[in-house]
């Protein structure tokens, strides 16, 4: 582990002074690349110089025991090596953490679509309401929200809804969301006040640019018609309504939110790269179940991964038996505890795993 850390220090410190050679500088490209680089190890390195002072005041500490002390600075040392045994070990752990296998799209924007899976217009109104939660999580976060494609129905539910997130670390935070979600409510259709379960679910991708997947004109079909409301009425004259069907994979995707004919193009593309990209990602991971099942996620929308259950104002995630009874505040955005215990279960699993290899 020291030896990756030294490695990984005179990375950092080498990438100090390129980012100051001006041929550097004045090189846009490899400006952003060597920064991007340097950020990327940033937390590593400070890890890394507080461990090694922490070492060397170690060392320094249990010399000073050799030494001839009264009795009050002798117990003054032994309490400071024992301080300082332990701020190391703890460093050790989160050293630990940080040296794991990172996912390359973990900072990337993310597109996610919502649908009104099992249940009718109550399924719909659950997927509106996920969608305000994931809303309120990203404003929190500081991330912004836009909305490439909605189908609402007519009580203000959404059969499917797409937006994309943007901002620093989306994909590492949301992309344990995909899944099935369980409600279990009253429906606001319903009038003899039974309990109902119903399901929507969500799928989280990374966004890809056009050189990480590249589409081809040649292997896309664009049909244009024109957009169409809540109930399935034409709201305008214009065939300004897009559908995309690549045709290697059968994938189709329909954009009607733009204001143009060219900019629902444009967000149909934009979300066909992150599902192509999607399909061959789970493609790759099905040629390896045991690893696939030792994640805390598998991104299958079939998985149910949580329940909201409205009478207990509870909310439970599945894959770690995490049990939450503040179902208001969740809903409301508070999904920090939740993501950070789905982040600390994947990390202890894929020490273990790392462990094992050993």
């Amino acid at each position: 582990m020291l030896d990756r850390l030294q490695s990984l220090a005179d990375r950092y410190e080498k990438l100090s002074e390129l980012l100051c050679d001006p041929d550097v500088v004045n090189d846009s490209k490899k400006l952003r690349e060597y920064s991007k680089e340097q950020s990327d190890l940033q937390e590593a390195y400070d890890l890394y110089m507080e461990y090694k002072k922490a070492r060397e005041q170690l060392d320094s500490a249990k010399e000073m025991l050799q030494e001839k002390l009264d009795d009050e600075m002798r117990e003054l040392v032994k309490m400071e090596i024992g301080e300082l045994t332990e701020k190391i070990r703890s460093l050790e752990e989160r050293i630990k953490i940080v040296l794991l296998p990172k996912d390359p799209n973990d900072d990337k924007n993310v597109i996610v679509e919502i649908r009104g899976a099992a249940g009718g217009d109550e399924a719909a109104l659950f997927a509106a309401d996920l969608f305000r939660m994931y809303s309120r999580y990203a404003e929190m976060q500081g991330w912004k929200i836009e909305v490439l494609e909605a189908h609402e129905n007519d009580l203000g539910g959404f059969k499917e809804i797409i937006f994309m997130v943007k901002g620093k670390g989306a994909y590492s935070k949301l992309k344990y969301e995909s899944g099935a979600h369980r409600v279990q409510r009253v429906p606001v259709t319903e009038s003899g006040g039974r309990i109902h379960t119903s399901t929507s679910t969500v799928g989280v991708m990374p966004e890809m640019d056009e050189i990480e997947v590249e589409i081809k004109e040649s292997d896309i079909r664009v049909d244009t018609f024109c957009s169409s409301g809540p109930g399935g009425q034409s709201v305008n004259t214009t065939k300004s309504a897009v559908r995309v069907t690549h045709l290697p994979t059968g994938i189709v995707v329909t954009c009607q939110d733009g204001k143009s004919q060219n900019s629902n193009k444009e967000m149909a593309l934009r979300v066909l790269r992150a599902r192509i990209y999607e399909a061959k990602r789970q493609e790759e991971e099905a040629k390896y179940a045991d690893e696939r099942k030792a994640k805390v996620g598998t991104g299958d929308r079939s998985e149910r991964i949580r329940t909201y259950n409205f009478p207990q104002s509870r909310v439970t995630d599945h894959r770690i038996g995490l049990t939450l009874q503040k179902l208001d505040r969740v809903l409301d955005g508070e999904l920090d505890e939740i993501i950070t215990a789905l982040t600390i279960a994947e990390q202890s699993q894929m020490l273990e795993q790392e462990q094992l290899a050993q």
